[in-house]
């Protein structure tokens, strides 16, 4: 089941530093795609889960909700800081929505893309 990993963050009068130094060692797994999603409307996205794709979530600026489905569990997760990461297994299908208008998520993925990683079927 997907889950939140706290990223190292330093605060002080100047504002907040969030690092993902060493990426393998700070994710469970070695970063073959970025990509960002942003300016969604009222729109779900997402609605898959994956073969082999793991993915770190991360709402860099204003928040969005993740649901996630392992067959087993059901969990919403709430993204509203910058040192906030969901972890997204393969096996979680998973829909993003309720982004605020300010909204970027970026997603590290395990793999590069491929369209017969993708399963559109929910449990």
């Amino acid at each position: 089941m997907a889950t939140i990993i706290e990223l190292p963050t330093f605060w002080d009068k100047r504002g907040n530093l969030t690092v993902i130094d060493n990426i393998e060692s700070t994710l469970p797994f070695a970063v073959k795609r970025v990509f960002y999603i942003y300016r969604v409307d009222d729109s779900v996205r997402g609605g898959h889960r994956h073969h082999r794709t793991t993915q770190a979530a991360i709402c860099i600026t204003g928040h969005c909700k993740i649901y996630n489905n392992n067959g087993r569990e059901e969990e919403t997760f709430v993204l509203d800081s910058a040192h906030k990461c969901l972890i997204i297994e393969p096996e979680d299908w998973h829909t993003m929505s309720e982004f605020s208008e300010n909204a970027i998520l970026l997603v590290f993925a395990s793999t590069a893309f491929d369209p017969n990683d993708y399963i559109y079927d929910p449990y």
